[in-house]
């Protein structure tokens, strides 16, 4: 099953290139904040996915490319991102690194705010007239069904709910200037583009070997496979949740193969994982938040 939030807050059903609007299912669906109806609706799910079912037999079908797709969560509770977690990133980027070698196995994780989670219909958005460099960075994304709080490698996958694609967009630290810490540099609003759904794990299985691909332009940045990981998704989760309390909704980044770089206002990036989609967003200059520092 592929689910999506579209438009104003509406859900639905993805069936290939047409879309089922389900909120009748959710009746807690809408703009009023906290806007947590999908995290209600995993945590739920067991008894509410029969009547998901039958309002896509009650829906009529839309064209996909007739709505706007949202992030398939719009407020998740914890956006939990893994640094360095593919052995040929570490040190690609130089000086400008500030992982000194260490991998997720050592440095564990962080967290993004979840503010910065924007849907694939959505446009990534720079700080207007910046100087300093932004970079992409391709990666998995595991949606958690239910609460877990130090759970086992062995125990991990029945903790998820479904997958999504997700770009973690960075501010990179420049030698000599400024070396703000990871939530800073990536919890800008915009900087969590998620989509385009979100694929039940059922659909997924082993997410061990998936193709994870980026293009910014057409041009081809990153290609890796999720068998590159150095902590694997299982681990991932067993890492995280030995520290904090996981609930449903939330959302793991799994890490970023080798290849970012860097896009600006005008580009076009496309990511695409394996069995799960892909998403395309425009990059565009923010003309309503241009702070000094950055």
């Amino acid at each position: 099953m592929k689910i999506a939030v579209f438009d104003d807050d509406r859900v639905g059903l993805v069936e290939e290139d047409l879309i089922y609007d389900v909120t009748a299912a959710v009746p807690d669906a809408g703009p009023e904040f906290p806007r947590v109806y999908m995290s209600r609706l995993i945590a739920q799910w067991d008894r509410r996915k029969a009547d998901i079912e039958k309002a896509r037999r009650e829906a009529r079908a839309r064209p996909l490319s007739e709505v706007t797709l949202r992030a398939p969560n719009p407020f998740p509770l914890h956006v939990v991102a893994a640094p360095v977690n593919y052995r040929k990133h570490i040190g690609e980027i130089g000086a400008r690194s500030v992982s000194g070698g260490a991998s997720a196995v050592e440095r564990g994780f962080f967290l993004k705010a979840s503010s910065s989670v924007i849907g694939a219909g959505e446009a990534i958005r720079l700080p207007r007239g910046s100087t300093r460099r932004f970079d992409h960075e391709s990666e998995l994304a595991v949606v958690i069904g239910r609460q877990a709080r130090n759970v086992p490698r062995e125990q991990a996958l029945s903790h998820v709910f479904g997958y999504c694609c997700l770009i973690d967009v960075t501010l990179r630290i420049e030698p000599g200037r400024f070396e703000e810490e990871r939530v800073a540099r990536k919890s800008f609003d915009t900087f969590t583009p998620v989509g385009p759904y979100i694929v039940t794990a059922d659909e997924i299985g082993d997410p061990g070997d998936l193709a994870n691909r980026l293009w910014v332009n057409d041009e081809l940045r990153q290609d890796s496979r999720t068998s590159a990981l150095i902590l694997d998704v299982p681990g991932l989760i067993e890492w995280a949740s030995s520290v904090m309390t996981l609930q449903p909704g939330d959302i793991i980044a799994t890490g970023t193969p080798e290849g970012v770089g860097q896009f600006s206002p005008g580009d076009r990036v496309r990511m695409e994982i394996e069995r799960v989609g892909s998403m395309t967003l425009p990059v565009v200059e923010d003309e309503d938040f241009a702070p000094r520092r950055f």
